[in-house]
C-alpha cells in the first residue's frame, strides 16, 4: 500500500486495520507534535487544560495533515459495518458523540460478509486461475 492509498482509503477496512494503521499511529504522532509544542513553548498543558489557550502551531499542522486519513478511516471503517460515511456526523454532538463513534469504529466487529460497501476486508483476493501447461510431446525411444 503506498502512501495515498493509505491517506484516503476506500472500500472497508477491519479493527485491527483502523487500530494499528490508523487510530494508534495518529494518536501517538498528535501526543508527540503537544510534547513538541509544549518544549518549544508554543502552548503550556496547564492553560489548554483550564481552555484558556489553544493548542500551538505544530498540533494545528499535524491536526489538518491528519484530518483526511481519519476521515476516510472512519469512513471506511463504517462501511465495514455497513453503515454510511454520514455517521460520521455523530461524532459533532459534545461528548457522547465521539465517544459512540470510538465505540462504533473501534469495538463493534463488521459485517461478515459482503455488504454495499463491498467484499470483507478480510477475504482474500479470487485467484485467477493459471492454465495447465501443455503436454510434452512424446519422445522417440532411445535407441541407444
Amino acid at each position: 500500500m503506498d502512501f495515498w492509498q493509505w491517506y484516503v482509503r476506500r472500500g472497508r477496512i477491519d479493527r485491527r486495520t483502523w487500530w494499528l494503521q490508523y487510530a494508534l499511529p495518529i494518536g501517538a504522532l498528535s501526543v508527540l507534535a503537544l510534547m513538541a509544542d509544549v518544549a518549544l513553548g508554543n502552548s503550556s498543558l496547564e492553560s489548554i487544560a483550564m481552555g484558556e489557550t489553544g493548542y500551538g502551531p505544530i498540533v494545528t499542522t499535524i491536526g489538518l495533515l491528519a484530518m483526511p486519513a481519519s476521515l476516510s478511516s472512519g469512513a471506511t471503517r463504517l462501511h465495514d459495518r455497513g453503515m454510511s460515511a454520514w455517521w460520521l456526523l455523530i461524532g459533532l454532538v459534545p461528548l457522547f458523540g465521539q465517544l459512540a463513534l470510538l465505540v462504533i469504529t473501534g469495538f463493534l466487529p463488521g459485517d461478515g460478509g459482503p455488504n454495499r460497501y463491498g467484499p470483507p476486508p478480510s477475504a482474500a483476493p479470487l485467484a485467477t486461475p493459471q492454465p495447465e501447461p501443455a503436454p510434452e510431446p512424446e519422445r522417440p525411444p532411445y535407441w541407444g
